[in-house]
């Protein structure tokens, strides 16, 4: 191991790599992908297949890179089944030949439409753990996620959902909370519940319409905002969830949440709030302190320092010329992921929920605080609404974990029972 990897506490640098063998393509046309025109950022008539090559050098190298007692790889897109079966048997086949003997790990982002049982078998003997985008019920569900030909895609979504429950495949859900989202919380909730979701990822919809520097490299929606710079809130676009209303859905599925399913039901965003409330640092990059560990490398090799930062300014390298390392841990990269808390309003810095939000996405900064200041972000006021409201209940659940007894125990009190709090 090179010791230039390692930390000040001799612990090993770790990092993720969103891996997009299929570049930006996509068999369905959801309205609010943000990715799908990322296309326009590469040449007229390229493959976007990733190649052998290029796939074994990552694979290689990937693992070369990680000085960690199991190994972590994730598939992402576009839709990474456009690959085809095949090509997901030969990625299990060079990471157990490359390997080691270490444990790798699998996640697979879809939209789910292309499952069947050959597929959900073999998710299922590899250990795949699968990310299903479903955004609720047929009629939330296909309001934006319909297919080149405008149909709506629930009715395969929901075929792969059962495939994957009845081939025991290790799964959780992504839901898109949009513009209508505030409305229809306890509902997509319910409804998720009902399906058997144990494991939920709730994603803000957040995103503007294109100026000058976005239409000059053929995109319709804005670019990322430098971090000490801004954009204009009045430029979202129509099925952007409102900073008030993201709050409001989180604090609805809470509080059905927590009427009867902590322990039972995981939701990200709850289970890193809970962390950050027992004092522990962010396992989800947004709420990190400092970002620049999770990149995202395109089917050619191109690495860019996030997946929200796929942009020419934003390229460190190629994996075919370059160490992971090298780039990851280059000047330019580590800047990347100082920047999020040196650019932090002063506004942030005087927050007493600093702790738990750090700031979010800088993708999401582009509002200037009550002061004037600039850098601010958009979904400040509903992540304040939500954390305000949580706070009671997070310091109550703290106190249990440290008093070495299982946060579940929260929910007694709803029955009238007593629940042992902070300090007894």
């Amino acid at each position: 191991m090179n010791d230039s990897f390692k930390t000040s506490a001799s612990q090993p640098r770790s990092f993720h790599v969103m891996t997009k063998p299929i570049g930006p393509l996509c068999n369905l046309d959801c309205q609010y992908c943000f990715y799908l025109e990322k296309e326009n950022l590469f040449p007229a008539g390229e493959n976007y297949k990733m190649s052998d090559e290029v796939l074994e050098t990552y694979i290689r190298k990937y693992i070369q890179s990680q000085h960690t007692p199991e190994i972590s790889f994730a598939w992402q897109g576009g839709e990474p089944t456009l690959m085809g079966l095949d090509f997901f048997r030969k990625v299990a086949a060079l990471q157990r030949r490359h390997a080691g003997g270490r444990p790798v790990r699998n996640a697979f982002q879809t939209n789910g439409t292309n499952l069947d049982d050959e597929w959900c078998r073999f998710f299922a003997r590899e250990k795949f753990l699968v990310g299903l985008s479903l955004d609720g019920p047929e009629h939330i569900h296909n309001r934006y996620r319909k297919d080149k030909g405008g149909v709506g895609s629930f009715e395969r979504v929901f075929q792969a959902l059962e495939l994957l429950k009845k081939w025991k495949v290790e799964f959780n859900t992504l839901t898109c909370v949009t513009r209508q989202s505030p409305d229809e919380a306890v509902e997509i909730y319910r409804f998720l519940k009902e399906q058997g979701v144990t494991f939920m990822q709730f994603i803000p919809i957040v995103e503007r319409a294109g100026d000058r520097d976005a239409h000059a490299i053929g995109l319709n929606l804005a670019v990322p905002p430098d971090l000490k710079a801004l954009g204009h809130s009045d430029t979202m676009m129509p099925w952007a969830v409102s900073s008030e209303g993201f709050g409001q859905f989180l604090c609805a599925v809470f509080d059905e949440w927590l009427k009867e399913d902590v322990g039972r039901i995981f939701v990200n965003l709850f289970d890193v709030a809970l962390g950050a409330w027992c004092g522990m640092d962010s396992g989800l990059c947004i709420f990190s302190k400092e970002c620049g560990k999770a990149v995202a490398m395109e089917h050619d090799g191109g690495i860019y320092s996030c997946d929200h930062y796929v942009y020419p300014d934003y390229a460190l390298g190629n994996i075919m010329e370059r160490s992971l390392e090298e780039m990851l841990y280059s000047d330019r990269q580590l800047k990347f992921g100082r920047d999020k808390a040196a650019a932090l309003p002063g506004y942030c810095r005087e927050c007493e929920f600093l702790f738990a939000c750090n700031g979010e996405c800088p993708k999401h900064r582009f509002m200037y605080t009550p002061d004037g200041e600039p850098g601010l972000n958009y979904l400040c006021s509903g992540y304040k609404t939500f954390f305000k409201h949580i706070d009671p209940v997070m310091r109550e659940m703290a106190g249990l974990v440290q008093n070495g007894r299982p946060a579940a125990d929260i929910m007694k009190n709803a029955a009238g029972a007593s629940v042992p709090t902070v300090g007894k």
